[in-house]
């Protein structure tokens, strides 16, 4: 049989680096042809060959109602006919902007844009707008989007400033990034003394989604909170991945029930508040939003910020996932996941944990959760390549790297899970 997906892949490659437009697509970490998608309906989509695959991704976390929901299709449908786009305001950016701000307690207002990464940076510019400062924190293994800024890796001793780790990012604009381990207190600790006055922001994925899933530490949050406010920096949660994902109030609100009154200072949002559709958000108390343009001397703008289509897509979004038990459902679904991957691997003596929060998973061929991203990098790369391709030959298609979180969707089925977990017994008694 031709496969198509094999003749797309060669054509794009011609045409576009890599042949993809997002490195993660090319399955270079794993090997093999990248799927080319079809179609997609519910937990499932369509290749370019018409093979069904059971979808763990999710567009990388956004479609938490699965594919194809008829509320947000009738949403996008009726705004795709009332227009693209106009470059000028219209009453759902306010509708969005008002169920955001009703859903996380942490936020005043909030400024809608078209990605995470513009989120991130702009959040990072305001920031340090609102005091005074250059420095920031960040912690390896997180991802902020791919501002140059943020393309940063860890410098070596306790706590240095950062490397770039891409090409084309000059050294001195990362001269004022401060790397550190995560769920490492010490360093934490250390780099506050030493550069506590100086620190605009601390910006930190609560849930860390790009060294698959790994949870900040109670302890550790909380001394992010309380560093933060004894030297006036910003405490920044980049929810992009978890918000709205893990928890009805985003990540911060599961921390805030283990920590009291805990919330951050800002919030970087994207993927469910946009429903699929290209839209992010970043949003804080009153005083700290008011300084941007046009209020204020930050500036920050975008053609496409609160496009008509895809506010439309995200405020559909948002009205589903508020109905009565939702999340008590995904959740419990997702676990049933994680826990029939896990049985199944310890049926084959293999190493294996996983953990979930909400919609949100991840797993590692480790018997104990990692902390940081130097252990998650430990793993055994070989052995997940195997894993992740069986698992594709049986139609079930996970992230294509073993340092990517995984999403169930409201579309998910127990059968579905049931029949994921059958496939991955059949693979790992092969492994």
């Amino acid at each position: 049989m031709t496969d198509r997906n094999q003749i797309l892949f060669d054509r794009a490659k011609q045409l576009i680096p890599g042949g993809v437009n997002s490195p993660v697509r090319a399955f270079k970490a794993v090997g093999g042809t990248p799927r080319f998608v079809q179609r997609a309906q519910g937990a499932y989509f369509w290749d370019a060959n018409g093979q069904r695959y059971t979808d763990y991704i999710g567009s990388w976390g956004p479609m938490i109602l699965g594919h194809g929901h008829p509320a947000v299709v009738e949403a996008v449908q009726k705004a795709v006919l009332e227009g693209f786009s106009y470059g000028a305001p219209t009453e759902r950016e306010v509708e969005l902007a008002e169920e955001i701000v009703k859903l996380v307690r942490s936020v005043d207002m909030v400024r809608l844009v078209s990605s995470g990464t513009e989120a991130g940076m702009s959040a990072i510019r305001l920031a340090r707008g609102a005091t005074g400062r250059k420095k920031i924190i960040k912690f390896e293994g997180c991802y902020h989007g791919h501002a140059d800024a943020l393309l940063v890796k860890a410098g070596s001793g306790l706590a240095t400033f950062g490397n770039p780790t891409s090409a084309g990012v000059p050294p001195e604009v990362v001269q004022h990034t401060l790397v550190l381990e995560y769920n490492n207190i010490e360093q934490l600790e250390a780099a506050f003394a030493e550069h506590g006055p100086e620190v605009a922001c601390l910006m930190i994925e609560p849930i860390a989604g790009n060294m698959n899933f790994v949870r900040a530490s109670v302890p550790f949050m909380k001394r992010c909170r309380e560093l933060c406010t004894q030297y006036g920096a910003q405490l920044a949660f980049d929810e992009v991945m978890t918000g709205f994902r893990v928890a009805l109030g985003c990540a911060q609100s599961v921390y805030a029930q283990l920590i009291p009154g805990f919330e951050p200072d800002m919030t970087v949002m994207g993927k469910v508040i946009g429903g699929g559709m290209p839209l992010a958000a970043f949003g804080a108390k009153r005083a700290v939003m008011e300084q941007l343009a046009p209020l204020g001397g930050v500036y920050q703008a975008g053609t496409l910020s609160g496009n008509p289509v895809a506010t439309a897509c995200g405020l559909a979004t948002l009205k589903e996932i508020q109905k009565p038990g939702f999340f008590e459902k995904l959740g419990a679904t997702t676990q049933s996941l994680v826990s029939g991957l896990t049985s199944a691997a310890h049926e084959a003596g293999l190493p294996f944990c996983g953990d979930s929060q909400g919609g949100m998973f991840g797993f590692f061929l480790f018997n104990e959760l990692p902390q940081n991203y130097a252990t998650v990098m430990t793993t055994d790369g070989p052995r997940f390549n195997r894993f992740f391709h069986g698992m594709l030959d049986r139609g079930v298609y996970f992230a294509p790297a073993l340092y990517e979180a995984g999403f169930v969707s409201a579309a998910h089925t127990q059968a579905d899970i049931d029949a994921t977990v059958a496939a991955a017994r059949e693979v790992f008694a092969t492994m």
